[in-house]
């Protein structure tokens, strides 16, 4: 078993080593503590082809919308909360305590040691942010996501070796990374044999320029988001990301930190907790819960807290910087760590020229088999300038907060 950790330049620097050896760091073969997947659009552009082939998925397969009603959720009494009014759309997370990090055998060493953290209590989206909410957002303000703009090559070339050569003109062009199952069996330390720089992909056309939204999409995960684009919706809406504190505690949904979200049962083909990879991976995905890729935001049974895909079908931002040793200093002081908000900086000794954010949850293309990331503990990094098929995010607000907004609007 490997783990996914999110890294641009693994994939295809597996692929392209002899072509980039003497200008990107070394990346070895990933072992159960090391795996290597897409985090970092610099290096990606860096090592790309002049051509992509198209992703051999098409619009029908990504861009299911069905969804049947579930149950309603356990929410905290009504005592609990906040007075009204509630922000629509979102749940409250009372104030608690916490043992944050790793459980079980596919816990990663950055998600130890194991420490106490306290959090107050917030208001977080009930759902990742669908198309819908996204579109509102860039029709009141006209943003243009990053996948949609050229590479800024003096901006990329931050985050390289000095000396990289500057990519062909016709690489630095708007895209972004689609995930194309390849037809037989792969290797799993070669991740450029499923994953693609698609130009012309973006949060419109998520398998290329070939697919495009319609309103028949507007509930599922908006995608192709960087951590970017998702704090400007973010400011917009007067809101922010999650810490990955607050993430984790929320995942819980005040249940005591435990494997998984739904108990210490792995998920399997035949047990489907949540929208995670079904069937032979990479090169064999299987609807055994009516989804390919990505589900309706609302679609799966929400948690204690009504919270919808906290686990599984997309990958969601949030606001830390990500170190491997964030949690080793946090645990230092033996004392019970208040509100943490991350390092103040980042550093990735896997690549040491990319800043990186913290992602949290995994996505469809988590398996057991490869990337084991459908837990409440485990901790990926993605440059915030990069985007894919499988990365999306939420919202949360203090209550404090919501109360401004609302007498600002009155």
């Amino acid at each position: 078993m490997t783990f996914c950790t999110f890294s641009l330049l693994a994939i295809f620097a597996l692929a392209l080593a002899a072509q980039i050896s003497s200008t990107v760091a070394k990346v070895e073969p990933s072992t159960p503590e090391q795996c290597l997947s897409p985090s970092s659009r610099a290096a990606t552009l860096v090592t790309q082809d002049k051509t992509s082939a198209p992703s051999a998925l098409t619009s029908d397969t990504t861009l299911k919308s069905e969804g049947q009603g579930l149950p309603s959720p356990t929410v905290p009494e009504a005592s609990s909360l906040p007075p009204q009014p509630h922000p629509p759309g979102m749940v409250w997370i009372p104030a608690g305590e916490f043992d944050m990090g790793g459980i079980g055998p596919e816990a990663r060493p950055d998600e130890f040691p194991v420490h106490r953290v306290q959090v107050d209590g917030f208001w977080m989206d009930a759902t990742e942010v669908s198309n819908a909410e996204f579109r509102r957002f860039v029709g009141e303000t006209g943003y243009v996501t990053t996948a949609e703009k050229n590479p800024d090559w003096e901006e990329l070339k931050k985050q390289l070796p000095p000396g990289t050569p500057k990519p062909d003109d016709s690489i630095l062009v708007p895209g972004s990374l689609v995930f194309s199952p390849p037809g037989h069996r792969v290797p799993l330390n070669n991740h450029s044999l499923w994953w693609q720089w698609v130009k012309g992909a973006d949060w419109t056309h998520p398998v290329g320029p070939h697919s495009r939204l319609s309103s028949m999409h507007d509930n599922l995960p908006v995608v192709h988001v960087s951590w970017d684009d998702a704090v400007a919706y973010c400011k917009w809406a007067g809101k922010r990301l999650p810490t990955e504190a607050e993430w984790e505690y929320a995942s819980l949904g005040g249940n005591p930190a435990r494997r998984f979200t739904w108990g210490d049962t792995p998920p399997s083909d035949s047990f489907l907790p949540a929208n995670l990879w079904q069937g032979d991976f990479p090169h064999h995905p299987q609807a055994l819960d009516g989804y390919v890729l990505s589900a309706p935001v609302d679609s799966d049974t929400p948690s204690p807290y009504g919270l919808h895909h906290m686990i599984g079908n997309v990958w969601e931002w949030c606001s830390d910087w990500y170190r491997e040793d964030t949690y080793k200093h946090d645990a230092d002081s033996a004392k019970t760590t208040l509100n943490p908000k991350g390092p103040a900086d980042s550093f990735d000794p896997m690549e040491p020229t990319v800043p990186k954010r913290i992602n949290r949850g995994g996505s469809f293309l988590c398996d057991a088999s490869y990337c084991a990331s459908y837990r409440p503990a485990a901790r990926m990094k993605t440059s915030p300038d990069s985007s894919s098929i499988h990365t999306g995010f939420r919202a949360v607000i203090s209550d404090p907060h919501w109360r401004l907004l609302v007498e600002k609007k009155h």
